[in-house]
Protein backbone atom coordinates (compact mmCIF):
# COMPACT_ATOMS: atom_id res chain seq x y z
CA UNK A 1 0.00 0.00 0.00
CA UNK A 2 1.23 3.51 -0.80
CA UNK A 3 2.12 6.19 1.72
CA UNK A 4 -0.37 9.06 1.31
CA UNK A 5 0.04 12.60 2.65
CA UNK A 6 -2.77 15.17 2.46
CA UNK A 7 -3.22 18.70 3.79
CA UNK A 8 -5.27 21.88 3.30
CA UNK A 9 -4.45 23.83 0.13
CA UNK A 10 -3.49 26.92 2.13
CA UNK A 11 -2.89 27.63 5.82
CA UNK A 12 -2.69 31.21 7.13
CA UNK A 13 -1.90 32.05 10.77
CA UNK A 14 -1.25 35.42 12.34
CA UNK A 15 -2.71 38.36 14.27
CA UNK A 16 -5.53 40.31 12.62
CA UNK A 17 -6.01 37.90 9.71
CA UNK A 18 -9.82 37.74 10.05
CA UNK A 19 -9.98 41.26 8.59
CA UNK A 20 -8.53 39.84 5.36
CA UNK A 21 -11.04 36.97 5.06
CA UNK A 22 -12.95 38.52 2.15
CA UNK A 23 -9.72 39.06 0.21
CA UNK A 24 -8.65 35.46 0.73
CA UNK A 25 -12.12 34.05 0.00
CA UNK A 26 -12.57 35.78 -3.36
CA UNK A 27 -10.15 33.27 -4.84
CA UNK A 28 -12.84 30.60 -4.35
CA UNK A 29 -16.13 32.39 -5.09
CA UNK A 30 -18.18 35.57 -4.94
CA UNK A 31 -20.93 34.75 -2.42
CA UNK A 32 -20.28 32.93 0.81
CA UNK A 33 -22.58 31.28 3.29
CA UNK A 34 -20.95 31.84 6.68
CA UNK A 35 -21.89 29.23 9.29
CA UNK A 36 -21.38 30.77 12.72
CA UNK A 37 -22.83 30.79 16.23
CA UNK A 38 -24.91 33.71 17.44
CA UNK A 39 -22.20 34.75 19.89
CA UNK A 40 -19.57 34.28 17.21
CA UNK A 41 -21.47 36.67 14.98
CA UNK A 42 -21.57 39.26 17.76
CA UNK A 43 -17.78 39.00 18.12
CA UNK A 44 -16.67 38.68 14.49
CA UNK A 45 -19.65 39.35 12.22
CA UNK A 46 -18.87 42.99 11.46
CA UNK A 47 -15.20 42.22 10.77
CA UNK A 48 -16.23 39.55 8.29
CA UNK A 49 -18.88 41.74 6.63
CA UNK A 50 -16.41 44.62 6.29
CA UNK A 51 -13.75 42.31 4.83
CA UNK A 52 -16.13 41.11 2.11
CA UNK A 53 -17.34 44.62 1.36
CA UNK A 54 -13.77 45.87 0.96
CA UNK A 55 -12.87 42.93 -1.28
CA UNK A 56 -15.98 43.29 -3.47
CA UNK A 57 -17.64 40.01 -2.45
CA UNK A 58 -20.84 39.13 -0.62
CA UNK A 59 -21.67 36.96 2.37
CA UNK A 60 -24.75 35.82 4.26
CA UNK A 61 -24.77 34.37 7.76
CA UNK A 62 -26.57 31.35 9.18
CA UNK A 63 -26.50 30.41 12.85
CA UNK A 64 -25.31 26.91 13.73
CA UNK A 65 -27.81 24.85 15.72
CA UNK A 66 -25.20 23.18 17.94
CA UNK A 67 -24.60 19.63 16.67
CA UNK A 68 -22.77 18.22 13.66
CA UNK A 69 -25.56 15.83 12.73
CA UNK A 70 -27.03 14.83 9.39
CA UNK A 71 -30.14 16.79 10.36
CA UNK A 72 -28.10 20.00 10.66
CA UNK A 73 -26.04 19.26 7.55
CA UNK A 74 -29.17 18.76 5.44
CA UNK A 75 -30.75 21.93 6.87
CA UNK A 76 -27.72 24.02 5.94
CA UNK A 77 -27.48 22.39 2.52
CA UNK A 78 -30.95 23.77 1.80
CA UNK A 79 -29.79 27.20 3.00
CA UNK A 80 -26.78 27.12 0.64
CA UNK A 81 -29.01 26.33 -2.31
CA UNK A 82 -31.60 28.98 -1.38
CA UNK A 83 -28.92 31.66 -0.93
CA UNK A 84 -27.13 30.80 -4.18
CA UNK A 85 -23.85 30.60 -2.29
CA UNK A 86 -20.78 29.40 -4.18
CA UNK A 87 -18.66 28.70 -1.09
CA UNK A 88 -19.14 27.80 2.57
CA UNK A 89 -17.18 29.39 5.42
CA UNK A 90 -17.18 27.89 8.90
CA UNK A 91 -16.33 30.31 11.71
CA UNK A 92 -16.02 29.10 15.30
CA UNK A 93 -15.19 25.69 16.75
CA UNK A 94 -14.83 22.04 15.77
CA UNK A 95 -18.44 21.06 15.22
CA UNK A 96 -19.02 24.12 13.05
CA UNK A 97 -15.95 23.20 10.97
CA UNK A 98 -17.08 19.62 10.49
CA UNK A 99 -20.57 20.77 9.57
CA UNK A 100 -19.30 23.39 7.11
CA UNK A 101 -16.99 20.86 5.46
CA UNK A 102 -19.79 18.33 5.06
CA UNK A 103 -22.22 20.93 3.70
CA UNK A 104 -19.65 22.20 1.18
CA UNK A 105 -18.95 18.62 0.10
CA UNK A 106 -22.59 17.83 -0.56
CA UNK A 107 -23.08 21.21 -2.28
CA UNK A 108 -19.92 20.71 -4.39
CA UNK A 109 -18.50 24.13 -3.45
CA UNK A 110 -15.19 25.26 -1.84
CA UNK A 111 -14.90 25.51 1.93
CA UNK A 112 -12.95 27.97 4.08
CA UNK A 113 -12.37 27.27 7.77
CA UNK A 114 -11.82 30.14 10.24
CA UNK A 115 -11.27 28.92 13.79
CA UNK A 116 -11.88 31.37 16.61
CA UNK A 117 -10.49 28.79 19.04
CA UNK A 118 -7.66 26.25 18.88
CA UNK A 119 -9.44 23.43 20.66
CA UNK A 120 -9.21 20.60 18.09
CA UNK A 121 -7.32 19.45 15.01
CA UNK A 122 -10.53 19.46 12.93
CA UNK A 123 -9.87 22.60 10.83
CA UNK A 124 -7.32 21.13 8.42
CA UNK A 125 -8.81 17.71 7.80
CA UNK A 126 -10.82 16.08 5.02
CA UNK A 127 -13.02 14.54 7.67
CA UNK A 128 -16.24 15.36 9.48
CA UNK A 129 -17.18 13.61 12.70
CA UNK A 130 -20.92 13.04 12.62
CA UNK A 131 -22.98 12.76 15.80
CA UNK A 132 -26.62 12.00 16.44
CA UNK A 133 -28.91 14.92 17.27
CA UNK A 134 -28.34 13.97 20.93
CA UNK A 135 -24.55 14.24 20.70
CA UNK A 136 -23.56 10.56 20.53
CA UNK A 137 -20.82 9.64 18.04
CA UNK A 138 -22.33 8.15 14.89
CA UNK A 139 -19.71 7.91 12.14
CA UNK A 140 -16.74 9.44 10.37
CA UNK A 141 -17.53 11.13 7.05
CA UNK A 142 -14.39 10.98 4.91
CA UNK A 143 -14.31 13.81 2.40
CA UNK A 144 -12.60 13.82 -1.02
CA UNK A 145 -10.52 16.92 -0.29
CA UNK A 146 -9.16 19.02 2.57
CA UNK A 147 -10.35 22.60 3.11
CA UNK A 148 -9.34 25.11 0.47
CA UNK A 149 -8.17 27.53 3.15
CA UNK A 150 -7.67 27.46 6.91
CA UNK A 151 -7.32 30.93 8.43
CA UNK A 152 -6.22 31.38 12.05
CA UNK A 153 -6.48 34.86 13.56
CA UNK A 154 -4.27 34.46 16.62
CA UNK A 155 -5.50 37.69 18.25
CA UNK A 156 -9.00 36.17 18.35
CA UNK A 157 -7.77 32.79 19.58
CA UNK A 158 -5.62 34.32 22.33
CA UNK A 159 -8.69 36.19 23.57
CA UNK A 160 -10.79 33.00 23.75
CA UNK A 161 -11.19 31.04 27.02
CA UNK A 162 -7.88 29.44 27.96
CA UNK A 163 -9.56 26.08 28.61
CA UNK A 164 -10.34 25.74 24.91
CA UNK A 165 -6.72 25.97 23.79
CA UNK A 166 -5.69 23.65 26.61
CA UNK A 167 -8.31 21.17 25.38
CA UNK A 168 -6.74 21.52 21.93
CA UNK A 169 -3.43 20.49 23.44
CA UNK A 170 -5.18 17.42 24.85
CA UNK A 171 -6.40 16.53 21.37
CA UNK A 172 -2.98 17.19 19.85
CA UNK A 173 -1.29 15.07 22.54
CA UNK A 174 -2.70 11.92 20.93
CA UNK A 175 -1.30 12.73 17.49
CA UNK A 176 2.17 11.24 17.81
CA UNK A 177 1.15 8.19 19.80
CA UNK A 178 -1.63 7.28 17.41
CA UNK A 179 0.61 7.85 14.37
CA UNK A 180 3.31 5.74 16.01
CA UNK A 181 0.79 2.96 16.63
CA UNK A 182 -0.45 3.10 13.04
CA UNK A 183 3.12 3.01 11.71
CA UNK A 184 3.82 -0.08 13.82
CA UNK A 185 0.65 -1.86 12.73
CA UNK A 186 0.74 -0.81 9.08
CA UNK A 187 -2.77 0.54 9.43
CA UNK A 188 -4.55 2.50 6.73
CA UNK A 189 -4.78 6.15 7.77
CA UNK A 190 -7.59 8.64 7.22
CA UNK A 191 -5.70 9.70 4.06
CA UNK A 192 -6.19 6.22 2.60
CA UNK A 193 -2.61 4.95 2.75
CA UNK A 194 0.07 4.00 5.24
CA UNK A 195 2.13 6.38 7.38
CA UNK A 196 5.01 8.11 5.62
CA UNK A 197 8.05 9.82 7.10
CA UNK A 198 6.67 13.34 6.66
CA UNK A 199 3.47 12.63 8.60
CA UNK A 200 5.33 10.84 11.38
CA UNK A 201 7.88 13.67 11.62
CA UNK A 202 5.13 16.31 11.86
CA UNK A 203 3.34 14.23 14.50
CA UNK A 204 6.56 14.03 16.53
CA UNK A 205 7.13 17.79 16.11
CA UNK A 206 3.58 18.30 17.39
CA UNK A 207 4.36 16.32 20.55
CA UNK A 208 7.73 18.01 21.10
CA UNK A 209 6.13 21.46 20.69
CA UNK A 210 3.45 20.66 23.25
CA UNK A 211 6.00 19.47 25.79
CA UNK A 212 8.29 22.46 25.27
CA UNK A 213 5.73 25.25 24.86
CA UNK A 214 2.47 24.06 26.42
CA UNK A 215 2.88 25.36 29.96
CA UNK A 216 4.37 28.65 28.76
CA UNK A 217 1.46 29.09 26.40
CA UNK A 218 -1.06 28.38 29.17
CA UNK A 219 0.50 31.08 31.36
CA UNK A 220 0.38 33.59 28.52
CA UNK A 221 -3.20 32.70 27.64
CA UNK A 222 -4.28 33.26 31.23
CA UNK A 223 -3.51 36.93 30.50
CA UNK A 224 -4.93 36.71 26.93
CA UNK A 225 -1.42 37.40 25.66
CA UNK A 226 -0.33 36.15 22.24
CA UNK A 227 3.33 35.18 22.68
CA UNK A 228 5.63 33.07 20.48
CA UNK A 229 4.75 30.07 22.69
CA UNK A 230 1.04 30.66 22.04
CA UNK A 231 1.65 30.94 18.28
CA UNK A 232 3.60 27.65 18.32
CA UNK A 233 0.89 25.86 20.31
CA UNK A 234 -1.85 27.14 18.00
CA UNK A 235 0.11 25.74 15.05
CA UNK A 236 0.66 22.44 16.89
CA UNK A 237 -3.01 22.13 17.86
CA UNK A 238 -4.23 22.93 14.37
CA UNK A 239 -1.80 22.31 11.52
CA UNK A 240 0.68 19.80 12.97
CA UNK A 241 -1.98 17.76 14.72
CA UNK A 242 -4.35 18.07 11.77
CA UNK A 243 -1.85 16.72 9.26
CA UNK A 244 -0.41 14.31 11.83
CA UNK A 245 -3.70 12.61 12.68
CA UNK A 246 -4.97 12.50 9.12
CA UNK A 247 -1.86 11.32 7.30
CA UNK A 248 -0.49 9.56 10.40
CA UNK A 249 -3.68 7.82 11.51
CA UNK A 250 -5.94 7.43 14.52
CA UNK A 251 -5.79 4.57 17.01
CA UNK A 252 -6.76 3.92 20.62
CA UNK A 253 -6.97 7.44 22.03
CA UNK A 254 -9.74 8.63 19.72
CA UNK A 255 -11.55 5.31 19.95
CA UNK A 256 -11.66 5.79 23.74
CA UNK A 257 -13.01 9.31 23.19
CA UNK A 258 -15.76 7.88 21.02
CA UNK A 259 -16.52 5.31 23.67
CA UNK A 260 -16.84 8.02 26.32
CA UNK A 261 -19.59 9.71 24.32
CA UNK A 262 -21.99 6.94 25.41
CA UNK A 263 -21.81 8.34 28.97
CA UNK A 264 -24.06 11.37 29.31
CA UNK A 265 -21.97 12.44 32.31
CA UNK A 266 -19.08 13.20 29.93
CA UNK A 267 -21.00 15.28 27.40
CA UNK A 268 -20.03 18.57 29.05
CA UNK A 269 -16.33 17.85 28.55
CA UNK A 270 -14.49 19.10 25.49
CA UNK A 271 -13.31 16.71 22.78
CA UNK A 272 -9.63 17.22 23.60
CA UNK A 273 -10.18 16.66 27.32
CA UNK A 274 -11.64 13.24 26.60
CA UNK A 275 -8.89 12.50 24.08
CA UNK A 276 -6.24 13.29 26.71
CA UNK A 277 -7.67 10.60 28.97
CA UNK A 278 -7.97 8.34 25.93
CA UNK A 279 -4.26 8.86 25.27
CA UNK A 280 -3.36 7.71 28.77
CA UNK A 281 -5.59 4.68 28.25
CA UNK A 282 -3.89 3.86 24.94
CA UNK A 283 -0.49 4.14 26.62
CA UNK A 284 -1.69 1.72 29.29
CA UNK A 285 -2.62 -0.74 26.55
CA UNK A 286 0.86 -0.31 25.06
CA UNK A 287 2.55 -0.66 28.47
CA UNK A 288 5.03 2.14 27.78
CA UNK A 289 7.91 2.80 30.22
CA UNK A 290 6.91 4.48 33.48
CA UNK A 291 9.23 7.45 32.89
CA UNK A 292 7.50 8.28 29.61
CA UNK A 293 4.05 7.82 31.12
CA UNK A 294 4.93 10.01 34.11
CA UNK A 295 6.14 12.87 31.90
CA UNK A 296 2.92 12.87 29.88
CA UNK A 297 0.55 12.48 32.82
CA UNK A 298 2.26 15.18 34.91
CA UNK A 299 2.15 17.51 31.90
CA UNK A 300 -1.61 16.86 31.65
CA UNK A 301 -2.08 17.62 35.34
CA UNK A 302 -0.08 20.85 35.14
CA UNK A 303 -2.20 21.96 32.20
CA UNK A 304 -5.44 20.96 33.91
CA UNK A 305 -6.31 18.14 31.52
CA UNK A 306 -8.26 15.22 33.07
CA UNK A 307 -6.35 12.14 34.13
CA UNK A 308 -9.23 10.46 36.00
CA UNK A 309 -12.79 9.43 35.23
CA UNK A 310 -14.08 11.66 38.02
CA UNK A 311 -12.50 14.68 36.33
CA UNK A 312 -14.41 13.68 33.19
CA UNK A 313 -17.66 13.80 35.16
CA UNK A 314 -18.07 10.11 36.02
CA UNK A 315 -18.92 10.35 39.70
CA UNK A 316 -19.99 6.75 40.15
CA UNK A 317 -17.75 4.22 38.40
CA UNK A 318 -19.50 0.92 37.73
CA UNK A 319 -18.42 -2.13 35.70
CA UNK A 320 -21.44 -1.63 33.45
CA UNK A 321 -20.48 1.95 32.56
CA UNK A 322 -16.83 1.16 31.88
CA UNK A 323 -17.67 -1.91 29.79
CA UNK A 324 -20.15 0.17 27.77
CA UNK A 325 -17.34 2.63 27.00
CA UNK A 326 -14.93 -0.20 26.17
CA UNK A 327 -17.38 -1.93 23.86
CA UNK A 328 -18.17 1.32 22.05
CA UNK A 329 -14.43 2.02 21.68
CA UNK A 330 -13.99 -1.38 20.03
CA UNK A 331 -16.92 -1.00 17.65
CA UNK A 332 -16.32 -2.37 14.14
CA UNK A 333 -14.95 0.35 11.90
CA UNK A 334 -13.61 2.50 14.74
CA UNK A 335 -9.89 3.12 15.10
CA UNK A 336 -9.07 0.75 17.97
CA UNK A 337 -8.34 -1.79 15.23
CA UNK A 338 -5.29 0.29 14.23
CA UNK A 339 -3.43 -0.61 17.40
CA UNK A 340 -0.30 -2.74 16.85
CA UNK A 341 -1.59 -5.58 19.01
CA UNK A 342 -4.89 -7.45 19.37
CA UNK A 343 -7.29 -5.39 21.48
CA UNK A 344 -10.75 -6.35 22.66
CA UNK A 345 -13.32 -4.74 24.95
CA UNK A 346 -12.06 -6.61 28.00
CA UNK A 347 -8.51 -5.27 27.53
CA UNK A 348 -9.85 -1.76 27.03
CA UNK A 349 -12.03 -2.10 30.13
CA UNK A 350 -8.96 -2.91 32.24
CA UNK A 351 -6.86 -0.19 30.58
CA UNK A 352 -9.49 2.44 31.40
CA UNK A 353 -9.58 1.38 35.03
CA UNK A 354 -5.76 1.30 35.14
CA UNK A 355 -5.47 4.78 33.64
CA UNK A 356 -7.99 6.11 36.15
CA UNK A 357 -6.16 4.49 39.07
CA UNK A 358 -2.84 5.84 37.81
CA UNK A 359 -4.26 9.33 37.51
CA UNK A 360 -5.74 9.16 41.00
CA UNK A 361 -2.39 8.06 42.41
CA UNK A 362 -0.64 11.07 40.88
CA UNK A 363 -3.30 13.40 42.20
CA UNK A 364 -3.24 11.77 45.63
CA UNK A 365 -6.97 11.14 45.29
Amino acid sequence: MANIFISPSKYVQGPGEMAKLGEYALVYGKKALVVISENGYKRSGKTIEDSFAQAGGACTFEYFHGECSMTEINRLLDVVKAAGADMVIGVGGGKIFDTAKAVAHYASVPVVICPTIASTDAPCSALSVIYTDDGVFEKYLFLPANPNLVLMDTDIIAASPMRLTVAGMGDALATYFEARACAASGATTCAGGTVGQAALALAKLCFDTLMAEGLKAKSALSAHACTPAVEKVIEANTLLSGIGFESGGLAGAHAIHNGLTVLEECHHMYHGEKVAFGTLTQLMLEDIPKEELDEIAVWCIELGLPVTLRELGVKEITPEKIMAVAEAACAPGDTMGNMPMPVDAKKVYHAILAADAYGRSLLGA
